[in-house]
């Protein structure tokens, strides 16, 4: 089985993400035993997103790391857990919300494929991107 990294590459719908991660300095992170889960963004996800707003995340490692951690969870967390939670702590330390009323929602995103397994955690497949309030506001 391939690891976190591998398996999202492989899937060919996180050309973006996998790019960040790589510019953030982020793939040894989820390239070790783990287990993490990373709520995984899709192409189409960041294309929301202005490529002038993606290019200065780009310029600000700082700041680019701290929206990717955001977007990872420690433990290797499953629908069965998700559905059991209403927050999660994340590796950038903030909390996101998760909501299981219609579907599954990590803050405003759609869970849109959940537990793609990893040999180092779990990937669910979100349809936006999370952006921690500190770098929002």
């Amino acid at each position: 089985m391939a690891d976190i990294v591998e398996t999202a590459t492989n899937a060919g719908s996180f050309k973006t993400l996998a790019t960040v991660i790589e510019a953030a300095g982020l793939l040894d992170l989820l390239q070790i035993p783990g287990p993490y889960t990373v709520l995984a963004p899709t192409d189409e996800a960041f294309a929301k997103i202005s490529a002038n707003t993606i290019a200065s995340w780009l310029k600000d490692v700082p700041k680019l790391k701290k929206i990717l951690t955001y977007h990872i969870l420690f433990g290797e967390v499953l629908t069965e857990n998700l559905l059991e939670l209403t927050s999660a702590e994340t590796v950038e330390g903030s909390v996101v919300g998760i909501d299981t009323s219609d579907g599954i929602k990590v803050n405003d995103a759609k869970v849109l494929t959940p537990d793609i397994i990893a040999d180092n955690g779990v990937i669910h497949v979100i349809d936006a991107v999370l952006i921690p309030a500190l770098v929002a506001a």
